[in-house]
């Protein structure tokens, strides 16, 4: 086969193209670009091929997969083309191969060299970006191996004493040196001169951090990416790597790439989630510069097609595309951005952003047309608006309110002391419902004592034997709404009419029924209307529950409270009838015989026996179901109200009896919205528990994220398995304090940098005096 005829240009000036994409035969997962950008190289499990770009389109040019069956060699993690050598490839293969390749190889086979000393999948293959026979990788094994391709194995092997290295990057700028970074969150800086130990580590990200790259200009800008969604630029030319910037994005970061001649900005590409491809300008965290959204499926690869060129990006996806991008086409976000924003602030501050073309007092001005009058206007160059931000400048209000008159030290107490589980229903309800009136919030309070009498179980009938004034009575009663058939076996039966509360007197010396009322209706089996008076003084209905007769004994003797829920009364014939208190047969009134024409009078054990009431007229067990449309009903007040604390309390407290009645949606917002509340007051404990008492999915799932803890021996600096605290490898404790030299029982805090930790109180004063490693390893460790 004849050798690849390649185009040279010398310039970046000299490539064009417009957008394009070509189909694959299989998901990419890496690309890389040759010196001149003219071609490209495409590298996954299932393709491993040589794209030329051209004007209108890629053509292909080289498909690297050969044989009847292909090896694991070429199912590539990563692909690096030389940039100083036109016909070097490498690539990182998962079965933990690195291998070399040759276009210029006459045969169809370009493997040139093969280096099996990793024993895990490589993740990463590098070329020094002026030696040409100097190849760098990083493993899934935790080490890292410099090859020199004029030898058959490894030169140097760096252990980077965790469990994978994610990517490796040689510097444009510093000749002996390389940065890597771990799933632990660390970045490690080495001297290739110096394979025995690290010149600086520091911990970058939260969760690993999946890619680096070296700024093309600045010698002492790196930046990394990581699965905690955002991108760091630190500052290496100080004591100390120093975040100068920080980019927030919506997924983890898996690429990054510094744009070519454009000091601030850089490109990145997500793990999963978001296919997008963004350039953002550092100095502008919040929105990206330009987006490109042509995939469909997750980006893999991103590299910008000439290091001297910002104007051409090229990407690889899982959606088995191949594109080519051109600035220009790219979406602008900024332009879609809103200029005016409404906040309200934690004490119920309100802060107001708004084009200043909109506030200002002079609508018509118009900003200076020849630029920024602080320059002197022959500095002045006018720039390219493809390359600016909109210029959209707004005016800030903040409207203040007075402290304390919405202070929120009632939101931290409740949250503190409401309880919300391990104890029964009944007392849970009596608990918070104090707590609620101790800080002087009535309504809550009252919320909470409803809720008990309607979820809570109905009391016990009441025994004989119980004095009368210890009985629970009903508030008010209706004489009419009881039946007059007096001498009859049949139930109590409503009156006919409409109901009314009747006043009710009381003589402890007799009962007197008299007619001066004249709006009473007439009951069934009655001439005349009737008004039922108990002395010359009206009761109170409180006073019903404290009233106790003072003749106890003679009430003893004569008459003793019935077994049945309502007591027996009287037949009264041709008389106005008293109340239909009680109903039964005449044979067995214990006071009345049938034949008596006239009642005018009552004991006054029988005045008792008509106003202790010890069960209402119908049955007081309701469903649960019964009240939950009110309780639906009042939780969405109390959430529109801003109120979420009370709206997720009684939803835990309550638990099945209403959740079903709200959806999950709903439910989920609530929580949210509490744990959010929660954190912000720092009250970690509390959104713990509401967390694991929730039942929404989404909720539970919050304190299980992110907790996966990846720990060193603090004596040989080899991974701990996950059966105990006892080091397999040098049997020595990993819990012993570096300041007492005693085993740690309880809190225990420990650097990631060096593995060495104890107390917490011990290092916190510690490191207070010091900076440095109180077990003596030199290392810097920070306490925050």
């Amino acid at each position: 086969m004849e050798k690849m005829s390649r185009v040279t240009t010398a310039h970046s000036s000299a490539i064009s193209g417009r957008t394009m994409f070509c189909h694959l035969d299989a998901p990419a997962n890496a690309i890389s670009v040759c010196r001149d950008a003219t071609q490209v190289v495409v590298a996954g499990r299932n393709i491993f091929k040589v794209y030329a770009l051209e004007e209108e389109q890629f053509v292909e040019k080289l498909n690297l997969r050969v044989g009847r069956k292909p090896s694991l060699n070429f199912s590539c993690a990563d692909v690096m083309w030389h940039q100083m050598e036109e016909n070097l490839l490498a690539t990182a293969a998962t079965n933990g191969a690195v291998v070399t390749w040759n276009l210029g190889k006459p045969s169809r086979n370009k493997q040139d060299q093969l280096f099996t000393e990793h024993k895990r999948t490589v993740n990463k293959v590098c070329f020094h970006p002026t030696e040409v026979y100097m190849l760098l990788s990083g493993s899934q094994d935790g080490f890292m191996k410099c090859f020199d391709l004029r030898k058959k194995e490894s030169v140097s092997t760096f252990s980077g004493q965790s469990e994978s290295v994610r990517d490796v990057q040689f510097s444009i700028k510093d000749y002996f040196t390389f940065a890597a970074t771990f799933e632990n969150g660390n970045v490690q800086v080495w001297d290739i001169r110096r394979p025995d130990r690290y010149e600086r580590m520091f911990t970058a990200h939260t969760g690993p951090v999946f890619c680096c790259d070296w700024h093309p200009d600045d010698r002492g800008w790196l930046a990394t990416g990581g699965r905690d969604k955002m991108v760091k630029v630190w500052d290496m030319t100080t004591t100390r790597a120093k975040e100068i910037f920080c980019v927030q994005t919506i997924a983890s970061v898996a690429r990054v790439k510094w744009r070519p001649e454009k000091k601030f900005h850089l490109a990145t590409c997500s793990m999963m989630v978001d296919h997008n491809i963004y350039v953002w300008d550092v100095r502008r965290p919040f929105i990206p510069f330009a987006t490109f959204e042509e995939h469909k499926d997750v980006t893999t690869g991103i590299v910008w097609r000439h290091q001297h060129d910002p104007h051409f990006l090229l990407s690889g996806s899982k959606d088995s595309t191949l594109y080519q991008h051109m600035f220009k086409d790219a979406t602008r976000p900024v332009d879609k951005a809103n200029p005016e924003g409404l906040c309200f602030g934690l004490f119920g501050d309100l802060a107001f952003a708004a084009k200043e073309s909109l506030i200002s007092s002079d609508a018509n001005r118009k900003p200076y047309p020849g630029g920024d009058r602080r320059y002197p206007i022959f500095f002045f160059k006018k720039p390219d608006p493809t390359e600016q931000f909109a210029h959209v400048s707004s005016a800030l209000s903040v409207f203040e309110t007075d402290l304390d008159s919405n202070r929120m030290d009632w939101f931290v107490k409740t949250a503190q002391l409401y309880l919300l589980c391990g104890k029964p229903f009944a007392e849970l309800c009596d608990h918070n419902a104090e707590v609620a009136r101790e800080l002087k919030r009535p309504q809550v309070s009252t919320t909470w004592t409803m809720l008990r009498i309607m979820f809570s179980d109905p009391a016990n009938p009441t025994t004989p034997g119980l004095k009368v004034g210890t009985l629970p009575l009903m508030n008010s009663f209706n004489m009419k709404d009881m039946s007059s058939g007096m001498g009859t076996e049949r139930g109590l039966e409503r009156c006919k009419g409409e109901s009314r509360q009747d006043n009710i007197h009381m003589d402890l010396g007799n009962l007197h029924i008299s007619n001066n009322n004249e709006e009473n209706e007439e009951t069934e089996g009655s001439e005349g209307q009737a008004e039922y008076m108990f002395g010359d003084a009206e009761l109170d209905d409180d006073d019903l529950y404290s009233m106790e007769h003072e003749n106890q004994t003679v009430e003893e003797q004569e008459c003793t409270l019935p077994q049945e829920a309502f007591q027996l009364r009287h037949e009264i014939m041709d008389n106005p009838s008293a109340p239909e208190h009680l109903q039964q047969d005449k044979a067995d009134s214990p006071h009345v015989s049938g034949n008596e024409a006239e009642v005018t009078f009552l004991t006054p054990i029988e005045s008792f026996s008509l106003i202790s009431i010890s069960q209402p007229l119908f049955s007081p067990q309701l469903p649960a179901s019964f009240f939950c449309p009110i309780v639906r009903e009042m939780l969405s007040y109390y959430a529109e109200q801003g109120d979420v604390q009370m709206a997720v309390s009684v939803l835990i407290v309550l638990g099945d009896r209403i959740r079903k009645e709200i959806d999950d949606l709903t439910q989920e917002h609530w929580y949210m919205s509490y744990i959010d509340l929660l954190q912000r007051f720092e009250l970690w404990n509390v959104s713990n528990e509401v967390i694991k008492l929730s039942t929404c999915s989404a909720i539970t799932c919050l304190n299980q994220a992110s907790t996966t803890l990846h720990i060193n021996c603090s004596n040989c600096k080899r991974p701990m398995s996950n059966r105990g605290w006892i080091c397999d490898r040098c049997h020595q404790c990993a819990s012993v304090c570096a300041v007492c030299h005693h085993v740690v029982k309880g809190l225990f805090v420990w650097c990631q940098g060096c593995s060495h930790g104890g107390h917490l109180e011990h290092i916190m004063n510690w490191l207070k005096s010091s900076g440095h490693c109180p077990a003596g390893c030199g290392h810097l460790c920070e306490y925050t």
